[in-house]
C-alpha cells in the first residue's frame, strides 16, 4: 500500500502559506487529496466550486495532488480514499493547541490514521487567509501572499 495524505481546509482562498504545505507533503507521500471542508463557523467569500478551481489551478504542476470536497468527518473522508495520514500546516505555537484538540479526537474516532504537523516556511508564519481578505478588500498588494489566480480571483470579488 502506497503513503496517501488527506491535506483538509476551507482554503478561502488558498495562499502560498497552503500551497507551501501542500507541495511539501507531496514530496512525502505518495498521493495527497487536498480536501475542501465545510467550516460551519466561517462565512466564506468564495464558493466552494470556486476554492475548488483556483485550487486545481495552482496545484496543476503537482501531479500526485487530487482537489475534493466532503461534508462529513475528515477520518471518514481518509477512510474512503484508503488515506493513512493527514497533514495539518503549523504557523505559530498558537496553533498547536487547537490543532492538538482536533488530533485527539481524530485518534478516537479512528485510531489507524496517523496526523503529520509540517511547519510552515517562516516567511508564512503570519498569513492567514482571513488576513489576505482583508487586505485584498482595501486594496493592498497581495501579491507576494497569494498565487496569481487567487489575487486576480480576490480583485474581481471585491471590485
Amino acid at each position: 500500500m502506497g503513503s496517501i495524505a488527506v491535506c483538509p481546509g476551507s482554503f478561502d482562498p488558498i495562499t502560498l502559506g497552503h500551497l507551501d504545505i501542500i507541495s511539501r507533503g507531496a514530496k512525502v507521500f505518495d498521493k495527497v487529496y487536498v480536501v475542501v471542508l465545510n467550516n460551519s463557523s466561517k462565512n466564506p467569500l468564495f464558493t466552494v466550486e470556486e476554492r475548488l478551481e483556483l485550487i486545481r489551478e495552482v496545484t496543476k504542476d503537482l501531479p500526485n495532488v487530487s482537489i475534493d470536497t466532503y461534508q462529513g468527518l475528515l477520518v471518514d473522508y481518509a477512510k474512503s480514499v484508503k488515506a493513512n495520514a493527514i497533514i495539518r500546516g503549523l504557523r505559530a505555537v498558537s496553533d498547536f493547541e487547537y490543532e492538538m484538540q482536533i488530533t485527539s479526537m481524530n485518534r478516537v474516532l479512528n485510531d489507524e490514521i496517523e496526523t503529520f504537523f509540517i511547519m510552515t516556511n517562516n516567511q508564512y508564519s503570519f498569513l492567514s487567509s482571513s488576513i489576505v481578505k482583508e487586505v485584498a478588500k482595501y486594496k493592498g498588494d497581495i501579491s507576494d501572499l497569494v498565487p496569481k489566480a487567487v489575487e486576480d480571483a480576490l480583485i474581481k470579488k471585491f471590485s
